[in-house]
């Protein structure tokens, strides 16, 4: 007894543009000359099942996966994802208050220059946290158990 044959399976929009972008990018790289290039276009364009698609991109090379820019760790990744550097959010506050402390001397009354007493402050804070960052005591683990 022999099996019946499975029916073709027709093609889909997606299909015929994947190897449409196959047979474009084989015409781009010379492997087929500008008439083939174009005659195979129509055919995929008209064909209906898969197998006539198959037939038209038998002879190209299969389609070599994109590479893209060095990622980073999956690791890394998720640590770095959404998050900014801790140091330069600091100094933006930093340079935020001072700013503000001027403008509100600048507005006031008094003579001398008052705000030199919290911006000295504030620098300070933002020293010790550089220095805690560089000398990465700010990663150190203590020791569980």
């Amino acid at each position: 007894m022999s099996t019946p044959a499975e029916p073709p399976v027709r093609a889909s929009d997606s299909e015929r543009e994947e190897i449409a972008a196959r047979v474009q990018a084989a015409g781009a790289e010379g492997r087929l000359s500008l008439a083939e290039t174009e005659e195979r276009l129509t055919s995929v364009y008209t064909a209906r099942f898969r197998h006539e698609l198959t037939t038209l991109t038998s002879d190209l090379p299969s389609p070599q996966p994109a590479r893209g820019p060095a990622r980073a760790p999956a690791v890394w990744q998720g640590q770095l994802a959404g998050r900014r550097n801790p140091l330069a959010v600091h100094a933006a506050i930093v340079t935020l208050i001072s700013v503000m402390l001027i403008v509100r001397w600048v507005a006031s009354p008094i003579p001398y220059f008052w705000p030199i007493f919290p911006m000295f402050w504030l620098a300070m804070s933002l020293l010790v946290h550089a220095r805690i960052r560089r000398s990465g005591w700010a990663r150190r683990r203590l020791p569980t158990g």
